[in-house]
């Protein structure tokens, strides 16, 4: 089964604009995708790091529902260091999504257009700051320390059956 026909599996739907896989789980299916800024309409798509597998959007969600979110804004308004490194992942995430344009052959996305997850002010969507982390280990202090504490979601085996119909 192609990587393409497991995302599909993940989400339930057929994925949108996707250019690779940005990162695999342990069990080795894809677990983030890159895609690319523009639906083939044209459409802008901001999200550049996608969240697939069913199970980390699952520990993900529970993260978010217990508070987690809140937490974090509250410690990026106390932390300069923290900011700081918040916003140097908000300008890694923009010339990624920059440079995925180019290399995707469509339009960059107007300057100010947001990047993900609240960057570089709020802390909005845990799902987009842990897919930008994985994909890119050591960009987001956030999205690690979620991804570290949604735990190993993996540990159950694949969260789809690859080579199921």
């Amino acid at each position: 089964m192609t990587d393409e026909a497991v995302v599909q599996r993940q989400l339930g739907r057929p994925p949108r604009a996707v250019r690779q896989v940005a990162h695999r789980c342990p069990c080795g299916l894809p677990d983030v995708v890159e895609t690319a800024p523009r639906l083939p309409d044209g459409t802008p798509f901001p999200t550049l790091y996608y969240l697939t597998c069913p199970r980390a959007v699952a520990a993900v969600s529970r993260l978010e529902a217990g508070g987690l979110m809140k937490q974090m804004q509250s410690r990026l308004a106390g932390d300069p260091g923290l900011r700081r490194a918040y916003l140097a992942a908000h300008r890694d995430y923009l010339a990624r999504r920059d440079e995925a344009a180019r290399a995707a052959g469509v339009e960059l996305l107007p300057p100010g257009t947001q990047s993900a997850g609240g960057m570089p002010d709020r802390v909005k969507c845990l799902h987009a700051l842990v897919a930008h982390e994985l994909a890119v280990p050591g960009a987001n202090p956030l999205g690690r320390q979620a991804a570290q504490a949604a735990g190993p979601w993996w540990e159950s085996g694949p969260c789809v059956e690859p080579g199921a119909p």
